[in-house]
């Protein structure tokens, strides 16, 4: 017999082998799953123990034990006694002091109060920072100190004293140009009598500060060429009029600047001293006058 005749037979007898495994094992299975069943083996030895007078007992089967314990447990549920229903309690609303504050209102409240103590903040800022300062500095009336202390510092400066508190030029107002000054100007002419003028060190025309130069003894503005003589009268430039200023207070040989008042600057064309530049320029004019 060869090898694959062998093979042939052995192939067909495995497989019914294995059909017959598969059968008892099923057939196992829905024994087991029966409940209540009892095997063969031990009915015979209960119907040996039996004696003959007894009448035979017949077996008891899983479903009836199941539907014996859903009649009795349908009968129990018939005897239980139900509550009879309350009437519900009257409401009473809650003292506040005892109920506190919920955590959604701790919440709410905590973000108003940062809120309100922020703005708070930022207003007091903006009006601080608005609001000129009537105890002293720029927005008050500043002493800049006697005729004496004023003229060294103007000759310190080579023409100009700069005083920063004030933001502001003093230089000397020329007496012979007192009567032109007189048909132009109004607030500033007893600084002028006194022989000063205080200037804004702001430029009109876009609010750069404008240096002196001692060059041509004019203030010169570095950042579009705007020009003007000692006093402040435009020369040149894009300005649309001189440099604005401030009233001058004179109590005896003491001067002081009024800094919360501000003058605007004479208009183009204004020229009461007559001065030029008396030297070269520090920068060039941006326009024409």
């Amino acid at each position: 017999m060869t090898t694959t005749t062998a093979l042939l037979i052995a192939i067909p007898v495995l497989v019914v082998l294995a059909g017959v495994l598969l059968v008892a094992s099923a057939r196992r299975r829905d024994t087991g799953e029966v409940i209540g069943e009892l095997a063969r083996e031990t009915r015979k030895r209960d119907r040996g123990r039996i004696t003959p007078s007894a009448p035979e007992a017949a077996p008891v089967s899983g479903r009836e034990v199941e539907a014996a314990a859903a009649i009795e447990l349908r009968q129990a549920s018939k005897g239980v006694a139900t509550l009879e229903a309350k009437p519900p309690a009257p409401w009473v609303p809650p003292d506040p002091e005892v109920l506190g504050v919920t955590r959604r209102q701790f919440f709410n409240r905590g973000i108003i109060t940062f809120f309100a103590l922020g703005l708070s903040g930022f207003g007091a800022a903006v009006i601080a920072f608005l609001w000129p300062k009537l105890g002293g500095g720029f927005g008050s009336v500043i002493s800049i100190g006697s005729t004496t202390s004023i003229d060294a510092k103007i000759a310190e400066g080579q023409g100009f004293a700069y005083y920063p508190e004030g933001r502001m030029w003093v230089t000397h107002y020329p007496a012979s140009a007192l009567p032109a000054a007189r048909a132009v100007y109004g607030a500033e002419l007893p600084g002028m009598e006194a022989g000063y003028v205080a200037l804004y060190q702001k430029c009109p025309h876009l609010g750069c500060r404008v240096p002196e130069c001692v060059s041509s003894q004019w203030f010169e503005c570095q950042c579009h060429g705007s020009q003007y003589n000692r006093v402040g009268e435009k020369k040149g430039g894009p300005a649309p009029r001189g440099l604005d200023r401030f009233p001058i207070q004179v109590s005896g040989s003491n001067i002081a600047v009024d800094t919360g008042m501000i003058i605007q600057g004479p208009p183009i064309g204004t020229n009461t001293t007559g001065q030029e530049a008396e030297g070269p320029n520090c920068v060039s004019a941006g326009g024409g006058h």
